[in-house]
């Protein structure tokens, strides 16, 4: 590669990874073309799947303020640059390596935080986004009902209580 060339792919890589919200590393030794475009699909519209040279993503890395262990940036190493849902790509990424082994997820980064394959992995098992409001909102609407619940009973009893009292007060009065 010329010395242009890689100053333009620096730079690239750099907005890449400072436009990206998450950025997964994986290795794709032995994956056919057509695989690697199956990839890109399953990652959906906010995930960009790009092949980089190791050196070139260290440097554009550490320009962005980011740093990556030395074993991550070994053999052949592309990139999936998440700019969406982060749990939606890794998903996309596992169940891809579930379907075809050659893919290997490495481990990548996400607000600026080292992550392990593991700990990718772990982040694909999560429930979506969407999912995850909707507990929210269910749970935050179960308490308010709860509350509401609550301070509807203290006037209802208070009412039974003077009920009872003008009852018991009849009774005495009338034997």
């Amino acid at each position: 590669m010329a010395r242009a060339d890689k100053a333009t792919a620096v730079a690239e890589l750099k907005s890449e990874f400072e436009g990206s919200s998450a950025a997964v590393l994986t290795e794709y030794r032995g994956l056919t073309v057509a695989q690697l475009k199956q990839l890109r699909v399953a990652l959906g519209e906010n995930a960009k799947f790009a092949v980089a040279k190791n050196t070139l993503t260290k440097i554009a890395a550490n320009e962005a303020g980011l740093s990556f262990p030395d074993d991550l940036l070994t053999g052949p190493t592309a990139i999936a640059f998440v700019n969406g849902d982060v749990v939606e790509a890794a998903k996309g990424l596992r169940d891809f390596a579930k379907a075809n082994p050659l893919l290997v997820i490495k481990g990548g980064v996400l607000d600026g935080k080292t992550l392990d394959a593991t700990e990718i992995t772990k982040l694909a098992d999560l429930e979506s986004r969407e999912v995850l409001l909707a507990k929210l909102a269910g749970a935050l609407k179960a308490k308010q009902s709860a509350a509401a619940a609550v301070f509807a009973a203290l006037p209802t009893q208070m009412a039974q209580l003077a009920d009872a009292l003008r009852v018991k007060r009849n009774e005495e009065a009338g034997e």
